[in-house]
């Protein structure tokens, strides 16, 4: 029904915001990653979520498309509702939480409070396909703008311990031979078969 929500701020608590767009104050809940980065923006805009149930009607909101896209995507895996979702948003960076996803970090995040072992390797089985797929809206928009999917990449090999150099030599023999298929996921799985 919304897409956003612009207007002076006023109030903004850690975990919500309230604002006045045309003279009706939506109160809007927020992650502290948006908390953040908005809490010294006035007017402001925030991208929305809305949740409706037979009792209760909420809007979430988010400093950018990305999140919003990722908030949607977590909720849709059975046992997180939109209060985990924004717990889950709020414990880790928006790109580390695609790169914990996309590198199989159960650890990391079963680290959050409230999400043990199981619901992570839920997440990770039902979004590890979804969220290379988002590209530009989630994993894009994470690492911020001009940085593709072999940026990440080559980020996520790092981070799995592979030497800078052979990361980007797998990395350009799987582009070059795989010229179509270039999500995220798709790039990593073909690259460490080369390393």
């Amino acid at each position: 029904m919304y897409d956003f929500i612009e207007g002076p701020v006023d109030r903004i608590k850690p975990d919500s915001v309230v604002i006045n767009a045309q003279g009706v104050g939506y109160r809007i809940h927020i992650s502290l990653a948006t908390f953040d980065k908005v809490k010294k923006t006035n007017p402001l805009r925030v991208y929305v979520h809305q949740i409706v149930r037979e009792d209760h009607h909420a809007l979430y909101g988010f400093a950018e498309e990305g999140e919003r896209q990722l908030f949607i995507q977590l909720i849709s895996v059975s046992g997180i509702g939109a209060n985990t979702a924004r717990l889950i948003l709020s414990s880790l960076k928006t790109n580390d939480l695609v790169m914990a996803i996309l590198n199989n970090n159960v650890p990391l995040i079963s680290s959050i409070k409230g999400i043990g072992p199981k619901t992570a390797q839920r997440m990770v089985l039902e979004l590890k396909d979804k969220v290379g797929k988002l590209g530009g809206a989630a994993a894009g928009a994470a690492v911020g703008a001009g940085e593709g999917p072999n940026h990440e990449a080559l980020h996520a090999l790092i981070a799995l311990g592979f030497n800078r150099q052979k990361a980007e030599h797998a990395i350009q023999k799987s582009m070059a031979s795989n010229p179509d298929d270039s999500s995220v996921e798709s790039i990593i799985k073909n690259s460490l078969k080369l390393l």
